[in-house]
């Protein structure tokens, strides 16, 4: 079984997200997004736990004790994608957009998105 530090970090990488945008999603500094990542660093609290869960899109029982699935859409663990990148190339506004869709529930989210796909049509 995966240690937390580690399935953070491939809830993070999964997500897309760096280690500051993650902390900027979870309301913490950067140095506690690599601390809850490092091998024998401190744990996050619950509600930052939760926090990560929402913002990776990750079920909260995964993450905190490696149990089930690891996300809702796959029912298996997180696998890792060639194309995830740690320094994925986003913006400082399609990281705005993007955090905004993950805080949507998936009906909104469907909604935006096809409101999205007509505006560029």
């Amino acid at each position: 079984m995966q240690a937390m530090c580690d399935r953070i970090r491939r809830a993070r990488l999964t997500a897309g997200l760096s280690q500051s945008q993650l902390a900027l999603e979870a309301g913490v500094r950067r140095s506690a997004v690599a601390q809850w990542e490092r091998e024998g660093g401190t744990f996050p609290s619950v509600q930052h736990l939760a926090c990560v869960a929402i913002v990776t899109q990750v079920y909260f029982e995964w993450l905190a004790t490696g149990r089930g699935p690891g996300r809702p859409e796959d029912g298996n663990d997180l696998t890792m994608s060639e194309e995830t990148s740690v320094d994925a190339a986003r913006t400082a506004q399609e990281t705005e957009i993007l955090s905004l869709l993950r805080r949507m529930p998936p009906r909104k989210r469907q909604m935006a998105r096809a409101i999205i796909e007509m505006l560029n049509d």
